[in-house]
């Protein structure tokens, strides 16, 4: 059995599907015969779905994704320029929260939409961890501030430039600065065989903080959780990751407790054409 199948009557012959298609698994002899896979396509099929999603005429249907199961693009929902660079520009780190929990089902729903971003070969190698109930957030907070006091025992000038002195003495006077008293944490782990993996849990968290934007929720990044989580032993005892997996991205996530009004400016980028 083909792992595609070509409507003779809606196809019009055009290669596009075989044009896109990342393994070059779709082959079309001439310009007036079918798209066909070829032999052992199962094994080479990444299942992208781009074959089903690039038929102008709805032709193509996956054995693991059928053109039903694809929702068609609604262009007026899709944003012009002017609104992309507004909304990428207006989006802030949010490092201050509201004392109030972000609803399951909106963590859920971020999540569902973060699993679409690209990934290696389409591994989709990301494993979700939710850290919901603040009280946990805060006791991984203090494991991050215990590995620190370590590090600053063994090597103060190593901790001193990365500010870890002045981090422990903000903690130790009531004052988090690891996770900024956020609600909830969202870990992102992966194997660490899979080349793919840090790439793709980037790439998905990225997807997350944007999404989070359009849905008034604040996010921000936990740098030093996410080292912290792979390397002090009571963190990575009390996390339990599933074996062969590590931490590729950590997010504080929570109602922000103040908005913004401007967009600050940033550096030029340093371009070279060549």
């Amino acid at each position: 059995m083909s792992i595609i199948k070509v409507d003779q009557d809606k196809c019009k012959c055009d290669g596009i599907c075989a044009a896109v298609c990342p393994v070059g698994i779709i082959r079309q002899e001439d310009t007036n015969s079918i798209p066909v896979a070829i032999k052992g396509a199962d094994k080479l099929c990444i299942n992208c779905g781009h074959c089903v999603a690039v038929c102008p005429n709805g032709a193509l249907t996956h054995v693991n994704m059928s053109l039903q199961d694809c929702t068609p693009v609604d262009k007026k929902l899709l944003l012009n320029p002017k609104q992309a660079e507004h909304f990428l520009r207006a989006r802030r780190s949010i490092r201050t929260y509201k004392n109030k929990p972000v609803d399951q089902q909106s963590i859920t729903k971020l999540i569902d939409i973060a699993r679409y971003a690209p990934s290696g070969h389409n591994f989709q190698s990301v494993n979700w961890m939710i850290i919901y109930d603040k009280n946990d957030v805060n006791k991984l907070a203090g494991y991050v501030i215990d590995w620190m006091r370590s590090i600053l025992k063994k090597n103060p000038e190593a901790a001193k430039a990365m500010h870890m002195d002045m981090l422990i003495d903000a903690w130790d006077s009531g004052v988090d600065l690891i996770c900024r008293n956020a609600p909830h944490l969202i870990i992102g782990h992966a194997p660490k065989t899979d080349p793919t993996a840090q790439a793709a849990c980037t790439i998905a968290f990225s997807y997350l903080e944007l999404a989070a934007f359009s849905f008034n929720i604040g996010t921000c990044w936990a740098g030093f959780f996410n080292v912290a989580a792979n390397i002090w032993p009571k963190m990575k005892e009390e996390l339990n990751f599933t074996k062969g997996h590590t931490s590729y991205a950590a997010m504080m996530i929570g109602h922000p407790k103040y908005k913004y009004h401007r967009l600050p400016l940033r550096n030029k980028p340093n371009i070279v054409w060549r």
